[in-house]
């Protein structure tokens, strides 16, 4: 007889339990269904008695495996959601957390009709995209140093609508290329220390790009001094230049846009109230 959704969650309850949390894997179980196989709640629920083709089972069990070799589900079903919209994914893109949803709410508040807007380090194209989508009035220019990066971040443009202008850049070495100027930057910048890997997920650590997260001990913000310094050349007059930050780290990052001549810097707290961002104003 075919196995059915029950047969199947309660198979992906006993193949992770070593890898995921009880309360984790029927949500897990959802997304599957809802993601790959394109069935809503209400089919979950209506249908989770009724006979499976031998395919559809077949496509689960290889999901589950994957998933229980710790391999992120966002990786595994190649796309995951992020402001309302969804975003393709790949093992050159970090995924979008819930925390960068705050600085896109930030950089919407700042943003109008006909500004321009660089995101650096743009990954997937999370905050390039949704800013495009919320404010199509602006112009929007993106960079990332990731070839492969870049190309997912066009896709994920084209998939919702927005008029987002991509390019291959290395932040830190800007002179090398011809900018424009703009109103706004916005950027999630590497900022986890080499010695906090110790406390990071394993899911995290063999699976996303370390390029994208990793800063040297000794020098934990070389990416925000470079973009404030690039700021300072490539920002207009007034315009706000805003990071998501190292929680550990943000008296560090204030001073530092202090000290490279930014004014009205402050920190904001993300929805868990940890200090997650920092802006300043040129």
């Amino acid at each position: 007889m075919n196995p059915t959704l029950s047969h199947l969650f309660r198979y992906a309850r006993e193949a992770l339990k070593d890898t995921c949390s009880e309360a984790e894997i029927p949500d897990l179980c959802r997304i599957i269904c809802m993601d790959v196989f394109q069935l809503t709640n209400i089919d979950i629920h209506l249908r989770k008695n009724e006979p499976l083709e031998e395919s559809f089972a077949n496509k689960f069990y290889a999901i589950v495996e994957r998933l229980r070799t710790g391999e992120p589900v966002q990786y595994v079903i190649g796309s995951t959601e992020f402001d309302g919209r969804r975003f393709n994914l790949s093992r050159a893109t970090l995924i979008p957390r819930p925390e960068t949803a705050g600085l896109v709410e930030w950089a919407h508040a700042c943003l109008r009709p006909g500004m321009r807007v660089l995101d650096i380090g743009t990954g997937s194209g999370c905050i390039a995209v949704s800013l495009a989508c919320r404010c199509p009035g602006a112009h929007v220019d993106a960079v990332d140093i990731d070839p492969e990066a870049v190309a997912v971040a066009r896709e994920n443009a084209a998939l919702n609508g927005a008029a987002v202008h991509f390019f291959v850049r290395d932040i830190l070495r800007f002179e090398e290329d011809a900018w424009d100027s703009y109103d706004l930057i916005v950027s999630n910048p590497p900022y986890v220390r080499e010695s906090e890997k110790a406390g990071m997920a394993p899911r995290v650590l063999d699976h996303e790009p370390a390029r994208a997260l990793f800063v040297p001990d000794g020098d934990p913000l070389l990416f925000y001094r470079a973009i404030a310094r690039f700021g300072q050349r490539f920002l207009k007059p007034g315009g706000s230049l805003l990071f998501e930050i190292n929680e550990a780290l943000g008296d560090e990052t204030a001073a530092l846009l202090r000290a490279e001549g930014y004014t009205d810097v402050e920190l904001r707290a993300d929805y868990r109230g940890r200090q997650r961002m920092a802006g300043g104003k040129r």
